[in-house]
């Protein structure tokens, strides 16, 4: 876990050094700003089309190979790029085909490298390894930054390509000699809500065995309803605090850098605390979303820049906590032989919510101003979790909780909720999470 942990941090470092200069590099190519936003969308199509597909094929072949073959096509790529850069060979239509492939490899290497770090560890230790690995994107974000400025400065923007296409073969080279911890054989789910699909319906180890396996999960969709809100109306902070802090609070951009290194602290702060997670669960998402929602709100409200450098530390906190315990759901819950389909699938929505987010923010912005919406997403967010908590409360009627724990010998007109409801309430159980992991 040492050497993987190492391996990232190279890797992240190389991967946000080539970020740093991309959107130069398209600019310079292009002179075009339309034509940069191009370039992203083009890049982050295939999770929303062929997210799908990767987990598929990360469930069908072993890991450590998988990982291994996909970290080095993206070295590859990162080479082809860097020797296209240096010999003036590189062109818009060759420039969004890489970025097209590398979305596409990224399809496969995301869910394999996540659930290839969780098995490394023993099962009990996987929270910690899902905060180990955002502390060190945190600090790979940092260094990876701080580096391509070094890098273009006197070496050109070929080089940061050049560094990337290295971390990635670091990676490939690390992955061989890794040992995964030995887990017991898999054992088929208890789950009633996560039964095999009848056969002829979908072909086992198919990409909509996998959405149709997690469509059936309660706890994995209400997962994605909080992550979908947070990610929407809270997470964009580099456009509405950027507008807050230069346009309301009339600070400047160096005090937006002050902000953002504070959120960034934050959040390796949080993955720090993260780290003690043992077993969470949706409801411990859904709470810390709302806490950092309601924190949003307030920091949307600040009179000035010292007051808001106060809220952001512990929202931040907050957050990368939450983002924490609700990946350790993500890549735990599933059994086994389903787990890379499952993040194929979040894969495939995340993206949705990503492309949605920007620009439902900016029209929000258009109507309500920076405090606006800040203050009306942060209790949009915290009003969504808590009727969906009401509404779980609800539905947990006496009759239920009795027809668990007696079972078959209670007579059945005491049985007051349907077997749908029944299922449903079982995924969110504790010792059923246990199971499933």
């Amino acid at each position: 876990m040492r050497w993987w942990s190492a391996a990232n941090l190279v890797s992240n470092a190389g991967t946000w050094m080539q970020l740093t200069v991309q959107n130069l590099l398209v600019l310079q190519i292009t002179g075009s700003a339309a034509a940069t936003g191009l370039s992203l969308s083009v890049q982050a199509a295939p999770g929303l089309l062929m997210g799908l597909f990767g987990g598929a094929v990360v469930d069908r072949w072993p890991r450590k190979v998988t990982a291994g073959v996909s970290q080095a096509a993206l070295g590859l790529v990162a080479f082809t790029t860097a020797a296209l850069v240096a010999f003036g060979e590189l062109n818009v239509g060759i420039l969004m085909a890489l970025a097209a492939v590398t979305g596409l490899i990224a399809t496969v290497d995301g869910p394999a490298c996540a659930l290839l770090g969780n098995d490394l560890v023993p099962v009990k230790d996987v929270p910690s390894a899902i905060a180990v690995g955002s502390l060190v994107h945190s600090v790979g974000r940092l260094a990876g930054t701080a580096l391509a400025g070094v890098a273009v400065a006197f070496l050109g923007t070929a080089s940061a390509y050049a560094a990337n296409g290295l971390s990635f073969l670091f990676v490939a080279a690390v992955i061989p000699f890794l040992r995964p911890v030995q887990t017991p054989p898999h054992t088929p789910d208890p789950q009633p809500a996560a039964r095999p699909v009848p056969a002829g319906r979908h072909r086992p180890g198919s990409a909509r065995e996998g959405l149709a396996f997690f469509m059936r999960r309660p706890r994995l969709v209400a997962l994605a309803g909080i992550t979908g809100l947070s990610a929407v109306f809270g997470r964009n902070y580099g456009l509405t605090l950027a507008v807050l802090v230069t346009g309301p609070l009339q600070a400047g951009a160096a005090a937006f850098g002050t902000v953002s290194t504070v959120l960034a602290v934050g959040g390796m702060a949080g993955a720090v605390l993260a780290a003690r997670l043992r077993s969470p669960s949706v409801r411990l998402v859904g709470a810390l979303a709302a806490a950092g929602g309601l924190l949003q709100a307030v920091a949307g409200l600040s009179p000035s820049l010292a007051v808001l450098l106060v809220m952001v530390l512990p929202m931040a906190v907050v957050e990368s906590v939450s983002d924490t315990a609700g990946t350790t759901v993500l890549q735990t819950d599933p059994p086994a032989h389903m787990r890379g389909r499952v993040l194929g699938v979040w894969r495939s929505a995340s993206t949705v919510w990503g492309l949605l987010g920007p620009p439902l923010l900016g029209l929000l912005m258009e109507l309500a101003g920076a405090r606006g919406t800040l203050a009306v997403g942060g209790l949009l967010i915290a009003g969504a979790v808590g009727a969906g908590a009401l509404h779980h409360h609800r539905r947990r009627a006496p009759g239920t909780v009795i027809a668990e724990l007696t079972g078959p010998t209670l007579p059945t007109t005491a049985t007051t909720t349907t077997t749908a409801t029944t299922a449903a309430m079982a995924a969110t159980r504790p010792e059923t999470l246990r199971a499933a992991a």
